[in-house]
C-alpha cells in the first residue's frame, strides 16, 4: 500500500505523540500497570482492616487495665506478641494479626503517655 507523501509526517507525528503521552502518564499522569494496581488495592485493603479491628483491641485492653501495666513495660518490638497473648486480637484473621496487633498496641502505648 503506497501512501502519499504528505502522510508521512502525520502518521510520524502520531506515533511520536502516543509515545510521549504514554511515557509521560506513567511518569506523572498516575498511571499504573495491573499489578500495581492489584498491590495497591491490596495495601489498601490491609490498612482498612487495621483501622477497622484497632479500636476493638484498645477496648478489649481497657477491659483489663492490670494487662495495659504489663504491655507498657514490654519493650516496643515485644508489644505485638503481647497483645496477640492477651486474646485481644482474637477476633481478626491469622493474615492481618499481628498488623491490627502492632497497631493496637501503639495507640495503647501513645494513650497512656
Amino acid at each position: 500500500m503506497n501512501l502519499p507523501e504528505s502522510t508521512k509526517p502525520v502518521v510520524w507525528g502520531a506515533a511520536g505523540g502516543a509515545v510521549v503521552a504514554i511515557i509521560i502518564g506513567f511518569a506523572w499522569g498516575g498511571w499504573v500497570t495491573g499489578s500495581t494496581a492489584r498491590d495497591m488495592r491490596a495495601a489498601g485493603a490491609e490498612s482498612a482492616i487495621v483501622q477497622a479491628f484497632t479500636p476493638l483491641c484498645v477496648v478489649k485492653a481497657e477491659q483489663q487495665p492490670d494487662q495495659i501495666a504489663l504491655l507498657k513495660e514490654e519493650s516496643r518490638y515485644q508489644r505485638d506478641n503481647f497483645v496477640v497473648d492477651a486474646g485481644w486480637v482474637d477476633n481478626v484473621s491469622e493474615k492481618y494479626r499481628s498488623e491490627v496487633a502492632d497497631s493496637c498496641a501503639d495507640a495503647i502505648a501513645e494513650g497512656m503517655n
